[in-house]
């Protein structure tokens, strides 16, 4: 992509696996701490792949994380498919601002830094600081089920805004990014995606979204995902044109994030079904992509399950959290920190070879003088 030109194509030559010699080193380091295989459960999976990701044994500390959340406004939500008013995204992104939503009161008492970049949101730009509003591409998103949700040159601009924030965060040397959105109509963006790229019904994956929505609210999205599906079935073979169609320029730019930093080896925590649904188109443009990136938590939509399992993605935490806005990927931060610095810190059995006398040299791993590992 060099020339200026966008191909997803691309991507699938940029993007290598996590190295899995290096993974193998973890895994032999673990070996050598002296505990009994399975005990520390998932935080040994953790740990190696962080040692791979990082391309280093021992793994380092998850010292530079940062939350970013990408935010915007979706048509469809005239329909009432949200419990949340139509075009009120911005309201969510002047709380996280101001300090008082979950996913800010969590960033504040990890002293993890947080990132909101506003793509499409339904307000006056001069609301909001210059640093959350310079990469908008337009306000709000067409209404998914009669309309498409981007112009081809929006859907590119914002795809390529996406991109341009995963190079930031890299450059700025973030070593983990937690991933969130913060929108009103994007669980339904997301569950035609989903439902698309999964080649089933809408009524399979239409979930309460983040508000618990009634049962009538639930069958307007219900109403809506059919007719978004119906668009959306035609341009799957083109997955710029099926953001454009029916995703919105937040979950574009969610898209080219994750992508790019698979290219730039960054790893992400996925929070809920906005970005497991733009994680499963990235996978189509990118099959080794996913080896980036881990499920936060358990959501509770239908879709996101859906997504996950044909990711092979298997949720750290299930809390019950539908907050959104980040917020369940952020409680999984905690974990991936701990099994780093148990991968790091957890001492190893010494390997020196044994004495001139024959005797097995002192350190060594049948030593009486091993060291301590409890």
């Amino acid at each position: 992509m060099s020339d200026g030109s966008l191909n997803l194509d691309d991507f699938g030559d940029l993007i290598e696996r996590p190295d899995s010699g290096v993974r193998r080193d973890a895994e032999d380091r673990r070996a050598r701490t002296g505990l009994p295989a399975g005990a520390l459960g998932r935080l040994d999976e953790l740990g190696e792949w962080l040692a791979a990701a990082q391309a280093r044994v021992p793994v380092e500390p998850v010292a530079r994380p940062k939350v970013v959340l990408f935010a915007g406004d979706h048509g469809v939500a005239e329909l009432g498919v949200s419990a949340r008013p139509a075009g009120g995204a911005h309201a969510l992104v002047r709380a996280t601002l101001e300090g008082t939503s979950p996913v800010a009161v969590l960033a504040r008492r990890f002293g993890v830094p947080l990132r909101i970049v506003d793509m499409s949101l339904d307000c006056d730009p001069g609301e909001l600081p210059e640093e959350v509003v310079r990469r908008r591409v337009r306000r709000s998103g067409g209404r998914l089920d009669v309309e498409d949700s981007l112009t081809p040159e929006e859907a590119e601009r914002a795809f390529r805004a996406g991109m341009a924030v995963a190079d930031e965060e890299a450059d700025a040397g973030t070593d983990l990014v937690v991933l969130g959105d913060v929108s009103v109509g994007g669980t339904t963006a997301a569950g035609v995606l989903i439902a698309a790229l999964c080649g089933t019904d809408a009524s399979v994956v239409t979930g309460r979204g983040g508000g618990r929505i009634d049962d009538l609210a639930w069958m307007r999205k219900c109403a809506a995902i059919r007719d978004g599906l119906r668009r959306a079935r035609p341009v799957l073979g083109d997955q710029l044109r099926l953001l454009g169609a029916v995703a919105g320029a937040d979950l574009t730019a969610i898209t080219g994030f994750l992508l790019q930093s698979a290219v730039r080896r960054t790893p992400v925590i996925l929070d809920g079904v906005v970005s497991a649904a733009c994680a499963l188109v990235a996978q189509r443009v990118a099959f080794r992509a996913p080896d980036w990136w881990l499920a936060g938590q358990a959501s509770g939509e239908p879709a996101q399950a859906k997504a996950l399992d044909r990711m092979a993605l298997d949720p750290l935490l299930d809390h019950g959290v539908t907050a959104g806005e980040g917020t369940g990927a952020l409680l999984a931060l905690p974990l991936v920190q701990a099994a780093a610095a148990l991968a790091a810190e957890l001492p190893v059995r010494a390997e020196e070879p044994a004495g001139a006398d024959g005797r097995d040299a002192p350190g060594s791993a049948d030593s009486p003088e091993m060291m301590d590992v409890t």
